[in-house]
């Protein structure tokens, strides 16, 4: 419609010395012509003007602009001693959240939003989610976080094949409903593609026969005319896993009374902190509490005041940080990357290896420089994984990934048999591969004794009590037993659960080694040949096979099962 404001956040960082605030303000372009019309009728001393300009202000709200826009500051992370900071002071990150809290204040009839959370932390987004599910607009957006879109879009528009396919539901039941249409078009495809074949035949029998030409060339030209079903497929370039590590020590790292931080700040005290074998954990905490600090300890990228560093010499560190980055080499292919970490692998193995993680031929072997921040991430990974890492420390590791490659992280962190400790916004990632939570608050590092879905409302709880400078942030601790003690008994249940955890692992690896027999068992008896006399044999052997690994299967199920309430069992 012509009288629709539209508001989208700017790509580009202006160079402004602006206070932010007022940066912020200047989203709202109609409250800045009243502001403008107001100074010009009271320098002309146009009392009447003056006031139905105010009158125009307060339809506006432009009394509370600096109070809304201060809540947009302060949602998005921002101190209120940030608020008159000139812009060019803060970093390219927090300039971009600058210039989303501009998009935010503009009172917009439609709102576009491209990635909204790439330089965001998961505090930030869920402050965004709120306020989003609260506009009034229309909003348009990009996102690769899937809890993101769950939580704000009521419908997902699928661009595919040069084409816009609308799916009403948020992003879990657009999967739904594009896998069922998927099967659905593999059906018609495998029917239609029989009945290509069964015309082709005819044609080909009859059209060089007088008497049948009319009815091939009839034929020929329905066929001509079909429209063609393409294969399903869901298009993925990313198929990989982490390899197995050679070793694992039963305990990788110790850490006892630590302090740590930079120079006289102190960010983390007297922690106490042990890694052991099958370890997934998750780190939750408020903007600056010191979660990348902590895992920077751990990977000993800064050093620590005082305390106990113990590192097991057979303890093989990951460590995935966004400043490695910057430490690749333009100037180098993502081969030559990898030739770096190991020279005597041949080529061919090294590209075969990438190809796995989107780099096709070509691009395996094009210099990075113009890569982006994605195709980057993604060689970080894969020079990471290509290590055999037995303890992985990811801090933020989807920034730039698309939804494709997020959702192989996972799938191969799941399988991952050493331990890994994992910062991300990504709620997805850390509910699909992480089973401890642990909270990074106040100086301290404590389990987390909710779930990540209770998480907003903690934090919500946690920041409305610091507003009121209430002694009731300290909730969030561990009660009952001293921290140390805690501490003890943690690491305790953990060496207690260890043998059980690594037979459900084993067990799980049995049951994908016999699901994948079954399914190449299953392919072939989807195979119409199999059902002839002349394979009777062949058939009667592939369906006692089938009913061997049916029960197999069937044991090593309950048997998990058992497992797993043994170990919940113990855990409670």
């Amino acid at each position: 419609p012509d009288n629709w404001v539209i508001a989208h956040v700017s790509q580009e960082l202006a160079d402004s010395d602006r206070q932010a605030i007022e940066f912020v303000l200047d989203g709202d372009t109609e409250l800045r012509q009243v502001q403008q019309a107001i100074d010009k009728a009271e320098k002309a001393d146009d009392g009447i003007q003056v006031a139905t300009l105010h009158g125009q202000l307060d339809n506006i709200d432009g009394y509370t602009a600096s109070s809304r826009a201060s809540q947009l500051l302060a949602g998005l992370g921002f101190k209120a001693s940030d608020e008159s900071r000139a812009f060019n002071e803060f970093s390219g990150g927090w300039q971009m959240r600058l210039n989303l809290a501009k998009a935010l204040m503009c009172r917009s009839d439609l709102l576009l939003l491209d990635e909204p959370t790439n330089h965001l932390d998961l505090d930030t987004i869920i402050w965004l989610e709120s306020w989003l599910s609260a506009y009034r607009g229309t909003l348009l957006l990009i996102s690769h976080d899937r809890d993101f879109l769950n939580n704000i879009c009521t419908h997902i528009a699928h661009l595919e094949h040069q084409k816009i396919q609308l799916y009403t539901g948020n992003y879990s039941a657009f999967e739904r409903i594009r896998a069922e249409r998927l099967a659905n078009q593999q059906s018609e495809y495998l029917k239609q593609q029989r009945h290509i074949a069964h015309i082709e035949s005819y044609i080909e029998r009859f059209r060089a026969k007088a008497t049948k030409a009319k009815q091939a060339q009839s034929r020929l030209k329905a066929l001509e005319r079909m429209q063609t079903i393409a294969a399903a497929h869901v298009d993925s370039p990313f198929h990989f896993s982490l390899f197995e590590p050679e070793k694992i020590p039963n305990s990788l790292l110790h850490m006892e009374s630590i302090d740590a931080g930079y120079g006289d700040k102190v960010i983390l005290k007297d922690v106490d902190f042990q890694l052991l074998p099958g370890d997934r954990i998750g780190l939750l905490g408020p903007n600056g509490a010191g979660k990348s600090t902590f895992i920077k300890v751990l990977a000993k990228q800064i050093a620590i005041s005082s305390g106990e560093y113990r590192l097991a010499k057979e303890t093989r560190i990951g460590y995935f940080a966004q400043h490695q980055l910057e430490q690749l080499h333009n100037e180098h292919t993502p081969v030559e990357h990898l030739q770096q970490i190991d020279s005597n692998s041949r080529e061919s193995e090294l590209r075969d290896y990438l190809g796995r993680f989107g780099f096709s031929n070509d691009m395996a072997l094009t210099k990075i420089l113009n890569f982006s921040g994605g195709e980057k991430s993604r060689l970080v990974l894969s020079m990471i994984i290509y290590q055999r890492p037995n303890l992985l420390l990811l801090d933020e590791p989807t920034n730039h990934l698309d939804l494709e490659m997020r959702e192989a992280l996972a799938e191969a962190l799941q399988e991952f048999s050493g331990a890994m400790v994992i910062v991300s916004h990504d709620r997805h990632l850390l509910n699909s591969t992480c089973d401890q939570l642990l909270l990074v608050n106040q100086q301290t590092i404590n389990e987390f004794p909710l779930g990540l879905d209770e998480y907003p409302k903690w934090l919500s709880q946690h920041n409305a009590a610091l507003s009121l400078d209430s002694p009731s942030t300290d909730s969030s601790r561990t009660e009952a037993i001293s921290n140390k003690e805690r501490k003890r008994l943690e690491a305790e249940h953990r060496q207690k659960t260890l043998p059980l955890r690594k037979k459900i692992k084993k067990i799980e690896d049995d049951m994908q080694k016999l699901s994948n027999k079954l399914t190449e068992i299953d392919r072939q008896l989807s195979d119409s040949d199999i059902y002839t006399d002349q394979n009777k044999q062949k058939l009667q052997e592939l369906l006692l096979k089938k009913a061997d690994l049916d029960k197999l299967h069937e044991t090593a199920e309950s048997e998990w099962f058992e497992c797993n309430d043994k170990l919940d069992n113990i855990s409670n």
